[in-house]
């Protein structure tokens, strides 16, 4: 999915666009018990609570692509008899209607995910009545020929409130506070099946993680019968790792700053595009030898490459560029400069050492302090 497709999914949980059919959830304590369980028409819940509601689904539903929304492939396994995929086909066929799936869907989210304390597991079913498009792109609501059917699960911590002192109206007076079980914003949770090209693909899934360098990996395996490609982080590092083993001892400090300068370029260039901007190996490889890695040091690429990243492996630009700043860093000194504006800090030799040669203009402050930079005359 891209992300105009997960946004036109989020407008639905609004009031005026909902379509929600029903709600499901399940509480969990601490020690994996089943506390209470609940099964609603989502409209027929209070105006208060269905705008809660909403708030925790929308969630489920942001953060970058690459990040902390995966798009994910059911391996063919996943769609036989038994398998992870079949069974949620099923419960989404079902219409959260079939309490038997519902329990078995519990007991397996219990029995793959890992959290200390407790937590509300959440699941909605949908059926979208997907509005047709104009060549201009306006959306045209009469002229619909598909519905998405889906189920949107989110699993929320549920914690208690803080401590306090608060205002009791009716006596006047002032009071410790009384604390309560509060359901956070959703750590973890999955759309299925996915909305590709603005319709179903039930080959799909679309997973969401507050956190990506805590993937819940058991919760994908058990749940979902999917692999989690790199984390955002891990990406980051394997880009940093490729390079350095590319280059060597030879890792010059212009040819990081033409890896920086070049990325930034397809970035620009891509902006338009709705579908994330990625790199695999070859286009890695195509990337240093733009940017002034010598043909000898490209020779054990592949090897190095598939080694850090995997063969098949393709990188998120948006994880392995520094898009925020440029920062060069040394033991007791770093800058920081303006991510368009590398080219402001160069290296030279000054008395015979190796230096940063940052380009200044009038204005510089110290410590927010306004100071002058201009040469002084010779006496």
């Amino acid at each position: 999915m891209i992300k105009q497709e997960i946004n036109e999914i989020k407008r639905l949980f609004t009031p005026s666009s909902c379509s929600i059919t029903r709600i499901c959830g399940c509480y969990i304590d601490g020690e994996k018990n089943k506390k209470t369980d609940f099964k609603e028409a989502f409209l027929s819940l209070p105006e208060e609570e269905i705008f809660k509601y909403f708030e925790l689904l929308r969630k489920t539903l942001s953060g970058s692509i690459g990040k902390n929304l995966l798009n994910l492939e059911f391996p063919t396994d996943t769609e036989l008899e038994g398998g992870t995929q079949e069974f949620l086909l099923k419960l989404r066929d079902s219409k959260l209607k079939d309490d038997a799936l519902l329990e078995e869907f519990y007991d397996r989210v219990i029995g793959s995910y890992e959290y200390v304390g407790n937590y509300l597991i959440l699941l909605i079913h949908d059926a979208y009545d997907v509005p047709g498009k104009a060549l201009d792109g306006m959306t045209m609501d009469d002229a619909s020929d598909t519905v998405f059917e889906y189920l949107l699960c989110c699993i929320c911590p549920v914690a208690l409130s803080k401590p306090g002192l608060s205002y009791d109206a009716s006596l006047n007076e002032f009071h410790n506070r009384i604390r309560d079980w509060v359901v956070n914003m959703p750590e973890t949770g999955f759309l299925f099946p996915s909305f590709n090209d603005r319709a179903t693909d039930i080959h799909s899934t679309l997973f969401f993680n507050k956190n990506p360098e805590e993937p819940h990996s058991e919760f994908v395996e058990g749940i979902l019968g999917c692999s989690l490609p790199l984390s955002a982080g891990s990406q980051k590092e394997t880009f940093q790792t490729i390079i350095e083993e590319t280059l060597g001892e030879d890792c010059e400090y212009e040819v990081v700053k033409n890896i920086h300068e070049n990325l930034a370029e397809m970035i620009e260039e891509h902006k338009e595009i709705p579908e994330p901007l990625t790199l695999d190996k070859k286009e890695v490889k195509n990337l240093l030898e733009k940017s002034g890695v010598e043909e000898e040091k490209l020779k054990d690429f592949d090897a190095l490459y598939d080694a850090a990243a995997g063969d098949d492996t393709a990188l998120f630009v948006s994880n392995v560029a520094s898009t925020r700043s440029f920062e060069v860093k040394t033991p007791d000194v770093v800058v920081k400069v303006n991510p368009d504006r590398a080219d402001l800090v160069n290296t030279m030799m000054v008395d015979g050492r190796r230096c940063l040669v940052i380009e200044i203009n009038d204005q510089v402050e110290v410590n927010g302090i306004n100071v002058s930079v201009a040469e002084k005359a010779p006496e």
